[in-house]
């Protein structure tokens, strides 16, 4: 396909016998930025969106809970539809550019929990009044006011972070205070950290955190900023052995520190979630940042021997690998919570015994650590494929914002971040279906917990503030550049289409430098210059 001519140049131009000056695309440049959108539009027509599903699900759960309908529901749907309109509005103003799935995405995930938490909650007061004790705490309206918080958190990282770059700055000071977070609960006394035998929490009256959760986003961010600066140490060219480069023994240091905090999580803790979380995120970006497998053989070897001391001395990871392998050994005892999550799970079947229709209260920590078998009880397979798609749809744009976004630390803070998601969902519903140990840890944006969604809504703001730099044009991201006579935005990387170009082609001149007369070639002109190892006068 031929290439758009330049006005007033020709193939039958002096010096340039045969070939096409291509045309100055500078004068391009205006329709390009006329194509490129904010896209917030569709934004908020999905939040709207969000709301309505939200709102038909809590119908459907009072209408076959036989509750009277209400237009309270419809109140608390406008209420939730009014804390997405105002997150909108904060994304419109500091992240215009930002990608205009990933809240919605979020919302409706977030929306379909506190419908599934208000159905436990239902059931759990008809079990109260059944057996004459008094009505429980309704988990929905903390759920509800925590989702408020974490929206707040969610404009607060938009509005005081304008640049993902700056977080580089603080690297080292991100990943000391994530490694505080993640060891405070360990020096706390057990009346004040420990919850059903893990000691994961900081309880402070009837308030408490999970301070795991923040230092998960403060360790991405810390790994990211290190592998940007020493990135050479994990490139060096070590031994070579089947097909693959080995790092040297001394650049292990980094992978053995990270490999030491998830052990001490492991044993101090006696939480195996946080420890497979911090180490399989460490794996991750170190593969994403110096492309070798080898990185990733060498801890999953080192994480799995550690794993099966831990298993031998410490006797919470005994029973969880003990419930793993036969959960109906001990029905009645240890195995009761994962058995009847699977029965949950077979009850719903394909298609579900429909919302409110079902039994998740007999499950224990039903809208907690085993809300996915709450939510397959009565959604089904089907129900439980689309939260999954929902989830792997909300990771890939994180990842596509990776791609896109032109500085190396924000492909790695974003890619991390992305997978951060992707990693706690296997990890959730891998336990929940026996395929791994259960671990504990709550589902992101569904799973009833302050912390879990109060941190979850910052790591969707950072996500969006490297996605709004990836889209935004460049000639915003230069407010000081000098105007030239065409100027206008250019397109962002994001939507930049490819132009291939053959090595025998002329180079385009510089912006800005205009045209010569056929004929006459100027001095930026590649016409101009004489063929490699000849002269002129040849």
């Amino acid at each position: 396909m031929a290439r758009p001519t330049a006005p007033g140049a020709h193939s039958g131009a002096p010096g340039a016998p045969g070939i096409e000056r291509p045309a100055d695309r500078t004068a391009m440049r205006p329709a390009v930025a006329a194509a490129v959108s904010t896209r917030r539009g569709v934004e908020l027509a999905l939040l709207a969106f969000a709301a309505v599903i939200t709102t038909g699900a809590l119908v459907l759960v009072e209408a076959n809970q036989e509750q009277e309908l209400t237009w309270a529901l419809l109140y608390l749907g406008a209420a939730y539809l009014g804390l997405l309109a105002a997150a909108h509005l904060a994304v419109r103003k500091f992240a215009p550019y930002a990608d205009p799935l990933v809240l919605p995405v979020a919302a409706l995930l977030n929306g379909i929990g506190l419908v599934m938490i208000h159905r436990v909650d239902l059931a759990r007061i008809a079990r109260a009044a059944s057996l004459g004790n008094s009505e429980p705490t309704q988990e929905a309206l903390r759920q509800i006011g925590w989702t408020a918080i974490g929206l707040v958190f969610f404009v607060g990282v938009l509005a005081f972070v304008p640049d993902h770059r700056t977080l580089s700055r603080y690297g080292y000071t991100a990943g000391f205070v994530g490694l505080v977070l993640l060891a405070l609960p360990a020096v706390l006394p057990a009346s004040l950290s420990e919850v059903n035998g893990a000691r994961i929490w900081i309880r402070i009256g009837p308030a408490s955190i999970q301070p795991g959760e923040f230092a998960k986003i403060l360790f991405v961010v810390f790994f990211a900023s290190f592998l940007v600066v020493k990135r050479d140490l994990f490139t060096t060219a070590g031994k070579h052995f089947l097909g693959m480069t080995f790092p040297r023994p001394r650049d292990l240091g980094p992978l053995l520190v990270a490999w030491g905090v998830a052990m001490a999580v492991l044993v101090f803790e006696s939480d195996l979630g946080t420890s497979l979380m911090f180490f399989g995120i460490v794996l991750v970006m170190l593969y994403v940042a110096t492309e070798r497998i080898s990185w990733v053989i060498i801890g999953l070897s080192i994480f799995g021997a550690g794993a099966f001391a831990a298993w031998t001395f410490v006797t919470r990871v005994q029973t969880r690998v003990f419930v793993w392998l036969d959960p109906f050994a001990d029905y009645n005892g240890r195995g009761f919570q994962v058995s009847q999550g699977l029965f949950g799970l077979a009850t719903g079947g394909i298609g579900g015994t429909g919302l409110g229709a079902g039994r998740p209260e007999l499950v224990p920590f039903a809208s907690t650590d085993f809300i996915f078998t709450s939510l397959g009880e009565e959604l089904g397979l089907v129900g439980i494929a689309a939260l999954l798609l929902l989830y792997c749809l909300l990771a890939t744009r994180a990842m596509r914002s990776a791609l896109a976004v032109r500085d190396t630390f924000g492909k790695l803070l974003a890619a991390g971040l992305g997978w951060a998601i992707a990693w706690q969902v296997f990890v959730v519903v891998g336990g929940v279906i026996n395929l791994i140990p259960n671990t504990g840890i709550t589902a992101p944006f569904v799973s009833y917990g302050g912390s879990s969604l109060v941190a979850n809504y910052a790591l969707v703001a950072l996500v969006l503030r490297v996605s709004n730099a990836a889209r935004q044009p460049a000639a915003e991201k230069r407010p000081g550049a000098a105007p030239g006579p065409h100027q206008g935005p250019l397109a962002p990387l994001a939507e930049a289409s490819t132009e291939m170009v053959s090595r025998d082609q002329v180079r385009t001149p510089p912006h800005g430098v205009g045209h010569q007369p056929a004929g006459r070639p100027g001095p930026g002109d590649p016409t101009d210059r004489a063929p490699r190892g000849r002269t002129r006068g040849e």
